[in-house]
């Protein structure tokens, strides 16, 4: 069976293999910072940052990090939005072989100290506004340093736009015990002359958990050889960028592993300007499109909904806007046709894991693509559609297991020995996710194994249900999942949430996936939200959909 079909299908300006510089993820930077010094490296509310000037702020934290005692594989927590301090942290850190910790900003004590005490964490760089939840879990952990920044210090305006942080905390918080001011430390030691000394291949770079959805969270021991490969990899795809013009719209979180990699990373490899937002408030983001102009906006369906379902849409230019991936979850399709309707910009969806740096797969952005489908893997990453048993792999069109093979693929899971021999066979990493290939080796999602739902002895997938139910134009959202029946086994239950100013009844549902369903995937229950609980990165928790409907 020749598994690379898909090679065929390549753009020709993009190669089926790579070559990848041996080096740490820092390079990139310092190569920018020499090339394109007075180049804009971020703009943040309005104010801009070249690349010498990041460079140097960098240099000088990873100066005071060392004062500290950090060393070489010290673990590093960074609980901050995306702001310009999240990236001087992240390259501060690897510029003297620290390990990061991207932490969640949202996080409770509980989620924090079970993260911190996991990877071994010894400092951890936050907002004042979660200051408070750091100190409490600081005892239970190996912390020794916090270092705190207060953004609307230098940005007044953006307090609005990072309120959510803040959680149920109004007023700013009063700062007590010993912590060290981010302004203060950073000029509190002159720049670091030296890199620590890398081997990209073993050396770790980031420690980036899992979100914990499906059980325990996981620390993915990424290297700097994986990040560097996925930064390369995500270059070739798109393949009409210009070093040193491209415009970046980050507002897809540094601290989760795809924001960190198509956003941050990949546009400090092409020497690109960084436009920061902290948070995803729609209209912020027209007026941040409109005057920033940018090129590249990679981002998550639930952006992309917002985007092209809000009733002031035809009133901002988004023609700025060229290539965007959309990761994390399934893009349905009705919202890409309307998102590209409206920007005349390329929409295309991609596919990936924290375990793989994240991205293995996307359609092509300038060339052939299939609607539905998460495309083609990317240069020299191997997949195949395995039986979820046997492990044999299968026939085009044959649904099983995706297992993945490349250079971005994780080192293993931190201090999970056990866990990593289970997901990760021969090199091959078993995905978890349910999926098939066609003919022309384009890969299709189904779900993941652990959502599909069994009814009355039917395999029922809930990607094919939501799909049909975005079709419906008083759809904004949907989420399907499977929950306790006494006679069936498990049932269908949908959650939507309905358009504003329009309305849509059980029945015209039902009557409406009939007509575009077999009758034993046609949803038998239905709930109506104002919205879904989600992750800041916009992936719905149907857990907590699904404990709730038990807990009634």
């Amino acid at each position: 069976m020749d598994r690379k079909r898909w090679l065929a299908h390549y753009p020709q300006e993009t190669p089926a293999t790579l070559s990848y510089p041996r080096m740490a993820l820092t390079q990139f930077l310092q190569k920018a910072a020499e090339e394109f010094p007075n180049s804009i490296a971020i703009r943040f509310m309005g104010k801009s940052i070249c690349y010498s000037e990041l460079w140097k702020h960098i240099r000088c934290f990873a100066g005071a990090l060392r004062e500290l005692g950090i060393r070489k594989g010290d673990r590093i927590a960074i609980m901050l939005p995306n702001c310009p301090q999240a990236v001087i942290s992240y390259y501060g850190i690897l510029y003297i072989g620290g390990i990061v910790v991207q932490t969640n900003p949202l996080y409770m004590e509980r989620e924090l100290v079970y993260q911190l005490r996991d990877s071994g964490a010894k400092v951890v760089i936050c907002l004042d506004m979660v200051y408070t939840r750091v100190v409490n879990a600081k005892k239970e952990t190996e912390i020794n340093h916090i270092i705190v920044t207060r953004i609307q210090d230098y940005f007044p305006w953006a307090k609005k736009l990072i309120y959510p942080f803040a959680v149920k905390q109004k007023n700013q918080p009063k700062l007590e015990g010993e912590f060290h001011n981010w302004e203060d430390f950073i000029r509190s030691t002159q720049a670091c002359a030296e890199q620590e000394e890398i081997n990209p291949d073993k050396d770790l770079a980031l420690l980036q958990y899992t979100g914990g959805t499906t059980g325990t969270a996981k620390g993915v021991m990424l290297t700097h050889a994986n990040l560097v490969a996925n930064v390369c990899q995500c270059h070739a795809w798109f393949y009409k960028t210009k070093v040193g013009s491209e415009r970046f719209l980050a507002v897809i979180p540094f601290f989760h592993v795809y924001g960190m990699t198509v956003a941050m990373n990949l546009s400090i490899h092409l020497a690109g300007t960084l436009i920061i937002l902290p948070k995803f408030d729609v209209n912020q983001l027209f007026e941040t499109i409109q005057k920033e102009k940018p090129t590249i906006f990679p981002g998550a369906p639930t952006m992309y909904i917002g985007i092209v379902n809000h009733t002031s849409l035809k009133k901002y230019d988004l023609s700025s806007i060229e290539a965007c991936i959309s990761g994390s979850a399934p893009l349905p399709v009705e919202i890409q046709e309307k998102f590209e309707l409206f920007t005349g910009g390329k929409l295309v969806e991609g596919y990936g894991l924290t375990e793989c740096s994240p991205v293995t797969h996307a359609n092509p952005i300038w060339g052939r693509r299939k609607n539905g489908s998460i495309g083609l893997p990317w240069p020299d990453t191997d997949a195949k559609i395995v039986h979820p048993e046997s492990g044999m792999e299968l026939a085009p069109h044959q649904i099983g297991e995706l297992m993945i093979k490349g250079p971005q693929v994780m080192k293993g899971y931190w201090n999970r020995p056990s866990d990593t021999d289970e997901v990760l066979q021969d090199g091959w990493l078993r995905t978890g996710d349910l999926a098939y290939m066609d003919e022309e080796g384009f890969f299709y999602i189904v779900d993941r194994k652990k959502d599909v739902i069994i009814a009355g002895g039917y395999n029922i997938y809930p990607r094919e249900i939501e799909e049909v139910l975005y079709e419906h134009d008083a759809v904004a959202e949907a989420a399907v999942v499977g929950v306790p029946d006494p006679y069936r086994g498990e049932t269908v239950k949908a959650f939507i949430v309905v358009k504003e100013g329009m309305q849509v009844t059980q029945e015209e549902l039902n009557q409406f996936c009939r007509e575009r369903l077999a009758s034993y995937k046609v949803p038998r229950l239905y709930e109506y939200r104002k919205e879904f609980p989600k992750t800041f990165v916009g992936k719905v928790l149907k857990r907590i959909l699904i404990e709730g409907e038990m807990n009634e």
